[in-house]
C-alpha cells in the first residue's frame, strides 16, 4: 500500500514521503515528486531513520531504574506510578517542570505542554537552535516572513552568509543549483571549510562571530560613498542612532575585527551594489554567538539598504516559524500566563539553583537535553539531583541514562500528525504507516493515558480536534478532510515578503538596531574557536551507537598555529575551562586558523559529546544558546 506522509525531524525541508507498505512489515521510502519542494529526493538523515526505526539498541519497553539497574515494567505500573507523583506534587506544581523539544515536529506533540500548563507546572523558554535570529528578524521587519523559498530562483545574485548548502538542506541546494543553471552568481561569507565550493562563484573567509562588523563595513562605506536612498530610509525607525553607531568606527577598525581586507569588502561592496536582485541567506550559525542576533540584524540591515528587500529575487532568508502557519490557539487554552520558567541553554544551572520550591519531578519528552544544551556534566548533576525523572524516548542517550523511568515513544512514520515547516509554505497532512513496535507508544497516548489518572482529571482535546484547530489559521484556507486527501496545502502568505517596504511592525516601518558592539578577545590560554556544526548524517544527537566513531574527530586548518607543538605520535585533547575531550585531530583545507571544527550530537557516555566543553551562555536576544563563544586548546 502506497501513502503520501511527511517527515517530522527538527529539519527546515519537512520533506513530503511516499510510503510503500509490503505485507505490513517491509517498506520503501522516498521523496515524493509531486511536492514543489521535496520534488521526489531526501537526504541521508531520512535513510537513516529507517535504521533507527529497525534497530536493536531500540527502547521498547518502560524502563524503571532501581538501585541503579534498569528493570523492565508494565505501562500499567508505569503510567501509575507517573500519575501518583504527578499527583503527589500537584499541590505544588511549580515543583514539576516540563521540557519539550524539537526531537520530532507536529501539532499533536503541544498535547504535553497542554497537559503540564493546565497543572500549573514549570516550563522552559528560549531555544538551543534559532532564537537568536528569529528575534533579531521580529526587531527588523516586525515578523519573520521570507519570500517563498522557490522565488530565490529568480535572484540575480545570491549571498550565502553562512549556510552550509552541503548539509543543512538538501533541498535550498537544489534551489540554489537551479538558481545558478538560470545565470546566478553566489558568493559564500563563513569561517570555510564547510561544503560550499561547488555552490559558491566566489568565498569571503571570515573571523567566526564578526559577520556584523563586515556589514557594518559595507553599510559604512555605501553611507560614505553612494548615499542611501532617502525613499528606503522612509520606511524606517532609528535611522539616526544606527548611522552614528556604524560611523563611530573606522572602515579599518570594523576590517580588522573580522579579519578581512580593503579588497574583500569591495568584493562584498560589489555584489550588493548591483540593481538586479540580490538575495541573502542568513544562515543559523552566525546567530550562535554572544551578539549573534546583532550579527544578523547588520546583515538584514545591508540587504534593505542596497535595495534588495521587499523584490522578486531579493529578500533576507532565515527560518519560518515551524508552527507559525498553524493555530495552537488551542494549547494554550486554560494554561496559566504567569508561572515560572527555566531557560533551556542554562537549564541545568537553572534546575540547581531553583528554590521556593526547587524541582522535585522533570519530565522530558523530545529533547536529549543533557547531550544537547550546554554545560552538559551539570545538566547531568543536575537531573541527578532530581526526585523523579521522566523521559519520554526511543534509545538509551545521555539523557535517558540519567532518568528514573523511560518510556519508549513512538517515531516518525508510526504516528498521526499535522506539520509545518520552517523552510517553506507547505502544510502536510502526517498519517501512520506502521505500527509502534512491540510497546512503544505515541506522546499523545501517553498523555492521555496520564490525563484520566489525575485526580482530579485533566482534561485534553482528542486528535481530530486538534487536527482541525490548528488548521483554523488565517494562513491556511483548508479543511482536515481536505488536507488528508491531498497530503499537503500551501499557506496563503504572498510569494514576496514587505512589498513596497511594507514590514509588520504597527507602524508598518523597519527598525535598525542602534548598537554594534565589540567581539570580546579569547581567553588567556585557549586560543581556538570552537564551531560544533551540524552533521550531514544525522539530526542532531539521534545518531546510532555504531555510527559514533571513538574518539571522535575535530579539525583544524592546515596553518592553525595551535597545532605546531602537538606531538602526532601521542593522544590529543580538546580542552576547556569545563573538562577536556580525547579527540582525533584531522586537517582541513580552506578553515579558519583561529577555529576547531567538531560535528556535534555523538553521547557523552560514548566518549563524545562536545557541549561538556561548552559552558552555558545566552545570546543578546531571544534565549538563545551562544555555543559558539566557547574558546578552546588542543594539547596531548
Amino acid at each position: 500500500m502506497k501513502t503520501i506522509t511527511a517527515c517530522t525531524m527538527d529539519c527546515p525541508d519537512a520533506c513530503s514521503l511516499v510510503v510503500t507498505v509490503e505485507e505490513g512489515k517491509s517498506f520503501r521510502l522516498r521523496g515524493n515528486p509531486d511536492h514543489p519542494i521535496t520534488a521526489g529526493f531526501t537526504c541521508k538523515k531520512i535513510r537513516n531513520h529507517v535504521r533507527r526505526l529497525q534497530s536493536p539498541d531500540r527502547i521498547l519497553h518502560p524502563l524503571l531504574k532501581k538501585n541503579g539497574k534498569w528493570n523492565r515494567i508494565g505501562w500499567e505500573q508505569a503510567l501509575d506510578l507517573c500519575a501518583e507523583k504527578i499527583n503527589h506534587y500537584r499541590g505544588e506544581p511549580l515543583s514539576i517542570l516540563n521540557v519539550q523539544g524539537s526531537g520530532a515536529l507536529g501539532a499533536l506533540k503541544s498535547v504535553t505542554g497542554l497537559f503540564f500548563g493546565r497543572l500549573g507546572a514549570s516550563r522552559f523558554r528560549g531555544s538551543l537552535c534559532d532564537a537568536a535570529g528569529y528575534m533579531a528578524f521580529v526587531h527588523d521587519f516586525g515578523s519573520r516572513r521570507n519570500n517563498d523559498i522557490r522565488d530565490l530562483t529568480n535572484a540575480s545574485r545570491i549571498i550565502n552568509w553562512g549556510k552550509d548548502l552541503s548539509r543543512s538542506s538538501v533541498h535550498l541546494a537544489a534551489m540554489v543549483r537551479r538558481a545558478r543553471k538560470k545565470g546566478a552568481r553566489v558568493l559564500t561569507i563563513s569561517p570555510g571549510g564547510d561544503g560550499n565550493t561547488s555552490f559558491s562563484d566566489d568565498h569571503i573567509r571570515i573571523r567566526p562571530g564578526t559577520d556584523r562588523f563586515l556589514a557594518a563595513a559595507a553599510i559604512r562605506r555605501m553611507i560614505q560613498s553612494d548615499g542611501i536612498d532617502a525613499h528606503i530610509i522612509s520606511h524606517t525607525k532609528h535611522w539616526s542612532p544606527f548611522r552614528q553607531a556604524v560611523e563611530s568606527w573606522t572602515e579599518a577598525q570594523l576590517l580588522e575585527s573580522c579579519g578581512l581586507t580593503p579588497a574583500e569588502l569591495e568584493t562584498l561592496l560589489f555584489w550588493y551594489r548591483q540593481k538586479d536582485p540580490t538575495a541573502t541567506l542568513v544562515g543559523t550559525a552566525l546567530q550562535r554567538y554572544r551578539y549573534g542576533g546583532e550579527n544578523a540584524r547588520f546583515i538584514n540591515a545591508l540587504a534593505l539598504l542596497a535595495g534588495h528587500i521587499g523584490r522578486s529575487g531579493g529578500g533576507s532568508y532565515y527560518h519560518l516559524h515551524a508552527y507559525g502557519a498553524l493555530n495552537l490557539d488551542w494549547a494554550r487554552d486554560g494554561v496559566p500566563r504567569s508561572g515560572r520558567s527555566f531557560c533551556k541553554p542554562t537549564m541545568g544551572k537553572e534546575i540547581l539553583e531553583a528554590t521556593d520550591p526547587p524541582i522535585r519531578m522533570a519530565w522530558f519528552n523530545g529533547i536529549n537535553i543533557v547531550n544537547q544544551a550546554a554545560n552538559s556534566r551539570q545538566s547531568k548533576k543536575a537531573l541527578e539531583g532530581v526526585e523523579f525523572v521522566v523521559v519520554v524516548d526511543a534509545f538509551m542517550n545521555d539523557t535517558a541514562a540519567a532518568a528514573d523511568l523511560i518510556l519508549p515513544s513512538a517515531l516518525m512514520l508510526e504516528q498521526e500528525d499535522v506539520v509545518g515547516s520552517y523552510f517553506h509554505e507547505y502544510v502536510q497532512y502526517v498519517p501512520a504507516v506502521l505500527p509502534p513496535p512491540a510497546e512503544a507508544r505515541t506522546d499523545y497516548w501517553i498523555m492521555s493515558e496520564l490525563a484520566r489518572r489525575m485526580n482530579p482529571p485533566v482534561e485534553i482535546p482528542d486528535p481530530e480536534t486538534v487536527f482541525s484547530q490548528s488548521l483554523t489559521s488565517p494562513l491556511l484556507e483548508t479543511t482536515l478532510e481536505e488536507l488528508r486527501e491531498r497530503g499537503f496545502v500551501r499557506t496563503n502568505r504572498p510569494p514576496v515578503a514587505y512589498e513596497e517596504l511594507q514590514f509588520d511592525h504597527a507602524d508598518g516601518k523597519y527598525r535598525f538596531p542602534i548598537a554594534l558592539h565589540p567581539e570580546p578577545n579569547p581567553p588567556d590560554g585557549y586560543p581556538l574557536r570552537l564551531l560544533s556544526l551540524i552533521r550531514r548524517e544525522a539530526m542532531h544527537s539521534q545518531i546510532l551507537a555504531e555510527d559514533q566513531e571513538i574518539p571522535p574527530a575535530a579539525w583544524v586548518a592546515p596553518d592553525c598555529p595551535a597545532i605546531s607543538g602537538l606531538d602526532p605520535a601521542k593522544d590529543v585533547f580538546m580542552v576547556s575551562p569545563q573538562g577536556r575531550l580525547r579527540v582525533r585531530l584531522e586537517v582541513l583545507q580552506g578553515l579558519h586558523p583561529e577555529v576547531v571544527v567538531y560535528r556535534r550530537g555523538d553521547w557523552m557516555k560514548l566518549g563524545g559529546g562536545i557541549n561538556q566543553l561548552i559552558r552555558e551562555q545566552l545570546t543578546d536576544m531571544g534565549w538563545g544558546a551562544a555555543y559558539y563563544d566557547q574558546y578552546v586548546r588542543l594539547e596531548n
